[in-house]
């Protein structure tokens, strides 16, 4: 990561040298609170989702002929809890790649092509790891091996 120097306004002390890096820094350290928040809240859901699923060892014994439909609902239920499950866990892990990002240093900076991503992409979403044009790119791809 390049940083330039810059001088900042300092209260009454007056200027002072900074770095982009360290105004990156105060930048991102909002955006670092609310992945850090976030996560915390996926991981609750997803603990609140385990403990809400019926374990196979306490599900009721059906009828030896069997309840299909009830069967049904539970395998229907199932498969809807392990979905979000799914997507809880997924979310989950776009946020921990970008606190690792943060911790390593390059947080901001496109998984794909290396550019910045825009400011304005890391504030409507955090999580972020690819600039738009590579968001772009990777979306126009996905539509073409339908």
């Amino acid at each position: 990561m390049r940083f330039f120097a810059a001088l900042k306004m300092t209260g009454s002390e007056g200027f002072r040298m900074t770095t982009q890096g360290e105004e990156k820094v105060a930048e991102f350290s909002e955006l670092y609170q609310r992945l850090k928040e976030e996560k915390k809240q996926l991981e609750g859901r997803l603990e609140q989702l385990r403990a809400r699923g019926q374990p196979l060892s306490e599900r009721r014994e059906g009828s030896p002929f069997g309840k299909r439909e009830e069967e049904a609902d539970e395998a229907f239920e199932l498969e809807k809890r392990l979905a979000l499950e799914k997507k809880l866990r997924d979310a989950l892990a776009e946020i921990e790649h970008a606190l690792q990002k943060y911790e390593a240093g390059t947080y901001g900076v496109c998984d794909s092509c290396g550019q910045p991503i825009e400011p304005a992409r890391l504030e409507a979403l955090p999580q972020a790891n690819l600039c738009l044009n590579c968001k772009a790119g990777q979306t126009k791809d996905a539509k073409g091996t339908r």
